[in-house]
């Protein structure tokens, strides 16, 4: 990732509070994700044909990434959260990227728009992933407080 697409990630951390930085991201992650799964519920049909994409999978896509966002909202909520949902959003957010780029490789066929589109939506879900996996990073603050 390079340096102008962390930037808005690095003003997140700005802290001297592990926790504030990590609850931050969380934040952020959730209104991102909810944001997005209410667009492809709103709006698959239309969302389908600009992607390429069903509007069906797009439909479904939406009701997870809504639920997901719940999710994700709930850590961020606490004062200090806990490891083990930390990691299991972390771990996530690894594993959407890796299926994001296989689904355009092996099983969808969208439009330039949507070839685009997933590409930038996997870098940016990557973006969310990479400061916990950094040992400075919000990772080594949830290691203590599980």
């Amino acid at each position: 990732m390079s340096a102008a697409q962390s930037a808005p990630l690095t003003a997140l951390a700005r802290t001297a509070e592990p926790y504030t930085a990590l609850r931050r991201f969380l934040a952020a992650d959730a209104v991102v994700t909810g944001v997005n799964g209410l667009a492809c519920l709103a709006a698959s049909g239309p969302l389908g044909r600009l992607l390429g994409v069903d509007g069906t999978l797009l439909l479904e896509l939406g009701a997870l990434l809504a639920v997901y966002a719940v999710a994700v909202g709930v850590p961020a909520s606490r004062a200090w959260p806990a490891a083990l949902p930390v990691r299991a959003v972390v771990e996530s957010k690894l594993a959407w990227t890796v299926l994001s780029c296989a689904a355009l490789a092996f099983w969808l066929s969208p439009t330039t728009v949507g070839a685009v589109w997933t590409v930038l939506q996997a870098l940016t879900v990557a973006g969310f992933a990479a400061p916990a996996l950094r040992p400075e990073g919000v990772n080594s603050s949830v290691t203590e407080g599980t």
